[in-house]
């Protein structure tokens, strides 16, 4: 089953046993949504000002990752999905003894800059991939191209 989540500016359908968290923006933000699984993976969609280059905020999560692991691969990904171009990086890293996947993707729409962050370790992330994609496409669809 799905959930439909509709605030602020963003939709998108999450499952519906996923929970949900919102946070303020900090400067330069307008805000995050969450939606975590009960496993650990998490997905995340960040509203910036559409000043900010795409290509900045994904180089700017990727740097706090950095900042997070040590040991962390990075390789730098580009996307088409409903129209837009999505910039980012795809990153391995160790975490709590196991290795975890990070997608970052960032594209521009007509009034902000979105980041997509997805996280899991990789026993989930082939579980999570698909739900990680449609609630990205989602987005962007409830956007229009």
């Amino acid at each position: 089953m799905s959930a439909v989540y509709n605030k602020a500016g963003l939709s998108f359908v999450y499952p519906s046993n996923w929970t949900i968290d919102e946070s303020e923006g900090g400067e330069g933000q307008r805000g995050a949504v969450t939606a975590q699984s009960g496993e650990g993976a998490f997905w995340t969609v960040i509203r910036e000002s559409s000043a900010t280059e795409p290509e900045f905020a994904a180089q700017t999560a990727l740097e706090a990752l950095k900042d997070e692991y040590d040991e962390l691969d990075a390789e730098p990904a580009m996307d088409t999905l409903e129209g837009y171009e999505l910039c980012g990086f795809d990153t391995n890293f160790i975490c709590l003894d196991l290795t975890s996947t990070a997608l970052i993707r960032a594209t521009r729409t007509r009034d902000a800059t979105l980041v997509f962050f997805c996280q899991a370790d990789d026993r989930e992330f082939a579980d999570v991939a698909n739900v990680f994609a449609a609630m990205t496409m989602s987005v962007l669809q409830h956007l229009g191209a």
